[in-house]
């Protein structure tokens, strides 16, 4: 299977970088302090969505964004352990610097702290501070595509959340899933795999190829 593609999208958390020991830690200790037990956790989707929505679901509005603040400042100051996913670097270095985005539902400063960590600087981000609606909605991945000057039918974006499927499918892009934090049947997308190790991506006059290894 060869997905053509003038745009390449990528979401950064599971998709780029494993960030799970940190977020776990940072997480835990949080929901310490404000007495979010793990049960009540296990009520709320968490996977691809922003800290904003996922702590809206979690404690009364008037707590939100001091919560939001508290769990940001936790997670920029702790980046031990942040690694790139298997594939990552290859096939980013494959790619054009204008031809690519990370969007994640981070905030920026936090996805800048886990990039930087790695040593990844793409040239176009978007992130949680640049839209009014979060993943699932498709805004995020759209703002991406007007960034890199490509229409949302010649985008291609990777994830390994469902509710950033959504919002990829939501915006009109095709999917590849990467089986990173997710099972490969919970995944709907065009392509499923278990990482970018499995992918290799070909720049031609017209864009970009993007297949499966043999």
């Amino acid at each position: 299977m060869t997905i053509h593609a003038h745009a390449l999208l990528f979401d950064n958390d599971g998709t780029l970088v494993s960030s799970y020991d940190s977020v776990v830690r940072c997480w835990t200790l949080w929901a310490q302090e404000y007495g979010v037990t793990a049960e009540r956790f296990g009520q709320v989707e968490l996977h691809g969505r922003t800290a904003a929505g996922i702590i809206a679901d979690l404690l009364p509005a008037d707590l939100v964004p001091q919560a939001v603040a508290r769990v940001e400042q936790l997670e920029v100051a702790d980046v031990s352990g942040v690694r790139l996913l298997p594939g990552t670097r290859e096939f980013l270095d494959a790619l054009p610097a204008d031809r690519w985005a990370v969007v994640t539902s981070a905030t920026r400063r936090l996805a800048e702290a886990r990039l930087t960590a790695v040593g990844v600087t793409p040239k176009c981000l978007v992130s949680a501070d640049d839209v009014s609606r979060g993943k699932p909605d498709p805004e995020p991945y759209l703002l991406a595509a007007r960034q890199l000057g490509a229409e949302p039918a010649d985008c291609v974006v990777f994830e390994d959340a469902p509710a950033g499927l959504r919002a990829a499918r939501a915006a009109g892009m095709r999917t590849v899933a990467l089986a990173t934090t997710h099972r490969a049947e919970e995944l709907d997308a065009d392509l499923v795999v278990d990482d970018l190790a499995a992918l290799r991506a070909l720049v031609t006059d017209g864009g970009v190829e993007i297949s499966v290894r043999d």
